[in-house]
C-alpha cells in the first residue's frame, strides 16, 4: 500500500509518507519494495531469512504431504509461447490473486479455491537487480506449476529516467524466456501514475515516453507478453499534498490543466493526459476496493449497492462524496479504445478489532457485486478480476485488516460457492519447459 497523505476513494487519508488515492491502501510501502522483490503469492521472499530455494522446497514438501504426486515431466505437453492477443479470453474473465506468501504458497491457495488462479499479481522494482531476476525465474516455475500467467507490476523507484532503451530491451529478453517457459506476463508499468505519491507521479510526458519505450521492446521481443496501463481511481484527484504532485509553473502542471483554468481540480481530466496510445497499450486496469462507507476508514460497513459499477464508470455519488465529475474509465478506455479491462486488485475491508457489520456480510456484499451476472452483461470488456488475499496491518485504520476470502472456512465456502461460471482459471496440468 502506498504511504502518503493522500486520498482513498475520493477522501483524504493519512499514512507514513505520501498520498494514495487508490481506494484500497494495501500496497507495499516503498522501503519494502526496495528491500525485497514482492512477487506476491508466487515468489520467494528474500527478507526475514526466507530464501527463494526454501520457499520452493516447502512447496514441494507441501505437495507431498497433501498426497499430490508430481506429474512425470515426460507425460506433460511441451510449453509453447502464447501470442499476447490470445491472453484475452473470448468470453468471461480471468480470475486471479494477489496472495500473501507468508500465509501460504500458491499451491495451497489453488487447493483451497478449487481452481488454479489464471493470474498471479507480482511486484518488483525496475530496473531489477540480479537477485530480483533470479526470484522472477523462481516465480515463473511456481506459476507454471500452480497458475497460468503473471501480472508483473514494475515500480521505477529511481524515477522515470531509469527506463532506458537498454533496460527495456533487457526486460523484453527476460520476458521472452518466461513466455517460452510457459508463463505469459502482463506488464503493469508504473501504476497509479496520476497519483501524487510515487517518484513517477504526475509527469505525463515522461511517463508516456517511458511506457512507450517499454512497450516497443516488449511488443518486438516478447510476443507472449502484454502491456497494461493502470491509473489510480481518481476520486480525490489531483491528490493535493502528495510528495510528487505537479507544481504550478511547471510543464507537468500545464499538461495536466486540461481545462486551462490555471488550477488542477477534479474538473481536469484525471486519466487522458497519461494515456500512452492504443499502439502501446494492450490492457487497461483499475483497482477498486471497498474501504468502508466514508473516510476516515476503520469501521466495518457494508458496501453501497452498485458501488463497484459506479466507480468503474465514474458515476459514484454516495456516502464518501460526489465523484460524478470523473471520466467513465470503462467506457472510454475499454470500449472506446477497444481494450480489455482488468481489475488488477480488489477486496473488502474487515477489521477484526473494529465494531460494525460482520465479516461474511461485508465480503459477500462486495464479491456479490463483482460476481453478479449483471456485471458480466454490463461490462463485456471486463476480462480480469484479481482478489487481494492479505491479512495485514493497515496504517489507514491503525490496525489489522483481513482482506482474505479463503482463510476463514465459512467465508471460503461461501466465496468458492459464489464463483461465477463466467470466470476462467489456469489449466489443470502444467506444461513441460
Amino acid at each position: 500500500m502506498n504511504k502518503t497523505a493522500g486520498h482513498i476513494g475520493g477522501k483524504p487519508r493519512m499514512s507514513e509518507e505520501t498520498g494514495n488515492g487508490n481506494g484500497r491502501g494495501k500496497r507495499k510501502d516503498s522501503s519494502e519494495t526496495r528491500q525485497v522483490l514482492v512477487l506476491v503469492g508466487v515468489v520467494a521472499l528474500i527478507a526475514g531469512g526466507i530464501g527463494g530455494a526454501g520457499i520452493i522446497g516447502s512447496l514441494s514438501d507441501k505437495t507431498r504431504e497433501q498426497g499430490q504426486a508430481p506429474q512425470p515431466a515426460a507425460s506433460l505437453a511441451a510449453c509453447q509461447a502464447v501470442d499476447r492477443a490470445d491472453l484475452v479470453p473470448d468470453s468471461g474473465a480471468l480470475f486471479g490473486v494477489n496472495l500473501d506468501l507468508h500465509a501460504r504458497p500458491l499451491a495451497d491457495y489453488a487447493r483451497d479455491l478449487g481452481h488454479k488462479p489464471a493470474v498471479s499479481v507480482s511486484f518488483t522494482g525496475f530496473p531489477y537487480t540480479a537477485q530480483e531476476k533470479i526470484d522472477l525465474q523462481r516465480a515463473v516455475e511456481q506459476i507454471r506449476a500452480n497458475g497460468q500467467m503473471m501480472l508483473l507490476t514494475l515500480e521505477p523507484m529511481g524515477g522515470l529516467s531509469a527506463v532506458t532503451p537498454e533496460a527495456a530491451q533487457a526486460l523484453a529478453a527476460d520476458l521472452a524466456d518466461f513466455n517460452n517457459d510457459g508463463v505469459p506476463v502482463l506488464v503493469r508499468f508504473a501504476h497509479e501514475m496520476n497519483g501524487s505519491w510515487y517518484p513517477w507521479s504526475q509527469q505525463p510526458g515522461r511517463y508516456i515516453e517511458a511506457f512507450r519505450t517499454l512497450a516497443g521492446a516488449v511488443h518486438a521481443k516478447a510476443p507472449g507478453s502484454a502491456m497494461m496501463w493502470a491509473p489510480n481511481y481518481a476520486g480525490g484527484y489531483p491528490f493535493a499534498g502528495g510528495q510528487f504532485e505537479a507544481k504550478p509553473g511547471t510543464p507537468e502542471f500545464a499538461d495536466l490543466d486540461t481545462d486551462s483554468d490555471g488550477a488542477l481540480t477534479m474538473s481536469d481530466d484525471s486519466y487522458a493526459p497519461y494515456y500512452p496510445g492504443d499502439d502501446a497499450v494492450d490492457w487497461v486496469g483499475m483497482s477498486l476496493y471497498h474501504w468502508g462507507a466514508k473516510y476516515p476508514w476503520g469501521e466495518n460497513e457494508l458496501p453501497e449497492p452498485n458501488k463497484f459499477a459506479e466507480q468503474l464508470t465514474g458515476n459514484y455519488n454516495g456516502a464518501n462524496g460526489d465523484d460524478s465529475l470523473l471520466p467513465d474509465f470503462y467506457h472510454v478506455y475499454g470500449e472506446g479504445h477497444g481494450n480489455p479491462v482488468a481489475i488488477p486488485e480488489t477486496a473488502a475491508l474487515f477489521a477484526p478489532a473494529a465494531g460494525g457489520d460482520a465479516e461474511s456480510p461485508i465480503k459477500q456484499a462486495w464479491w456479490g457485486q463483482l460476481f453478479d451476472p449483471a456485471t458480466a452483461a454490463q461490462f463485456p470488456n471486463l476480462k480480469m478480476v484479481n482478489w487481494f488475499e492479505w491479512d495485514k496491518g493497515e496504517v489507514e485504520v491503525k490496525g489489522r485488516v483481513d482482506w482474505t476470502v479463503t482463510n476463514t472456512p465459512a467465508v471460503r465456502d461461501a466465496f468458492t460457492a459464489a464463483l461465477p461460471d463466467w470466470f476462467r482459471y489456469g489449466p489443470p496440468e502444467p506444461c513441460r519447459p
